[in-house]
């Protein structure tokens, strides 16, 4: 631990005087973690989730090598249509993630915040805008993003437009589920296709993106059925896998990689033993830094997280066949689209899928969207027989962090779970 607060500590320090030789050091020090996750992995995580990690630190890397080659993004954007083209998604979230995990996010979301961003906006787009405004962050190719289920996206990919002085590209979701929003989307992501072959000079061509559609459906369907079966099964795991497979489920997916790795996944559950322990359903971001939620949560035998929100947002019922519509028809129908009641509906399902004995519903500081529904949410995942605990934080910004509170509260709740249990025998 002491070596990674050094290693944020230097690269907060030349981001001020030398960005140039702060970037250069975030790059060594993230390709010397990519070569510990590739020969040196974690064993107690399963092989497929060994390999997730060394694939997404593989995505982080590729804007530090070759940011031509990569477009900024919103984690909602349909990115199938980008891969198409050779462009690499180049994530605000992730990225904001990994200098976060870093030690070094304080410098920028304290820059951000210089210039007259607000402190309630949030952490996670903070971070990105700072550390863009301290030219740590190299220029892309291009920007595309939506607005879909946040309103920071509006701020931030409009002033990184203006900031890196390239062409940008915003698709509009509408927050009704209906066909006449489908096309209407699906009409913007046509425009967003000549708007990428115009950037990179390359052809989209319909074969080829077909064929995407087709590994997305499979790649999902894949994942819905790895949740389904892990329910029965003991699966320790850290705080960051579940945030890996939220991130690449949207950004990666279409890529032969994420598919192998649904692949080895089913393989991996297969083999895994019988449940031990509470399976816990996360609503929401996670807080990884947080050393309350590791000790309750990271490798624990009473207790894990069973399945993360923002790796499941939509069905995938879309026909790959069309792939303008099946994009747009994704973001309409959107988990996180639209009332508080469809999003806290399908966060219930998705817990049930994977059996889940208890929720934590998130409150990210800044996100509106979250915070708003939280009581909204008790009350439903309640009702439906899945206890909930309302835990208030910061998935990316350590001073927003009140450890002793989420370790108090955390531990009440998963007690509260053990004493369930044994008040009603043997789980069913």
């Amino acid at each position: 631990m002491q070596i990674i607060e050094t290693y944020g500590k230097y690269i907060e320090k030349w981001a001020n005087t030398n960005p140039d030789r702060a970037r250069v050091l975030l790059k060594l020090g993230w390709e010397a973690q990519n070569l510990k996750y590739k020969f040196t992995p974690d064993k107690r995580l399963l092989p497929a989730d060994r390999y997730l990690a060394h694939l997404m630190m593989n995505t982080m890397l590729m804007p530090l090598k070759n940011p031509q080659e990569c477009a900024i993004v919103s984690i909602f954007t349909p990115c199938e249509i980008l891969h198409e083209v050779g462009l690499h998604p180049y994530n605000v979230e992730a990225f904001s993630c990994y200098l976060s995990a870093s030690n070094a996010e304080r410098a920028f979301l304290q820059q951000a915040e210089n210039t007259g961003i607000s402190e309630t906006l949030c952490s996670y787009h903070k971070t990105f805008l700072g550390a863009a405004q301290k030219k740590i962050l190299p220029k892309p190719k291009c920007i595309v993003y939506t607005n879909l289920t946040c309103d920071a996206n509006l701020l931030t990919f409009k002033t990184l437009a203006k900031l890196y002085d390239v062409p940008a590209f915003a698709i509009d979701v509408p927050m009704q589920q209906n066909e006449d929003n489908v096309k209407y989307v699906a009409d913007q992501i046509r425009d967003l296709k000549v708007f990428l072959e115009k950037c990179t000079g390359k052809t989209i061509t319909e074969d080829g993106l077909k064929e995407r559609m087709r590994r997305s459906k499979r790649t999902m369907d894949k994942f819905i059925e790895c949740q389904k079966k892990s329910a029965d099964k003991d699966i320790k795991t850290d705080l960051v896998t579940p945030l890996f497979a939220g991130m690449t489920n949207n950004i990666l997916l279409g890529t032969k990689e994420e598919e192998k790795y649904m692949d080895q996944l089913l393989k991996d559950i297969e083999k895994a033993p019988k449940k031990k322990g509470k399976k816990i359903y996360w609503m929401h971001t996670i807080p990884f830094w947080s050393g309350a939620v590791q000790e309750a949560l990271a490798f624990n035998e009473n207790a894990q997280i069973a399945g993360c929100e923002l790796s499941r947002t939509f069905e995938p019922d879309f026909d790959p066949e069309d792939p303008y519509d099946a994009m747009a028809r994704r973001m309409v129908y959107h988990g996180l689209n639209g009332s508080a009641v469809r999003r806290i509906e399908a966060g219930i399902c998705h817990a049930k899928d994977v059996k889940a004995d208890g929720a934590v519903w998130f409150g990210h500081w800044g996100c509106k969207h979250t915070l708003g529904a939280a009581q909204l949410a008790k009350k439903k995942f309640e009702e439906a027989g899945i206890p909930m605990l309302l835990l208030d934080g910061d998935g990316c910004d350590r001073s927003h962090g009140g450890e002793g509170q989420t370790s108090t509260r955390l531990g009440a709740f998963l007690e509260m779970l053990g004493a369930e249990e044994m008040e009603g025998g043997q789980d069913e």
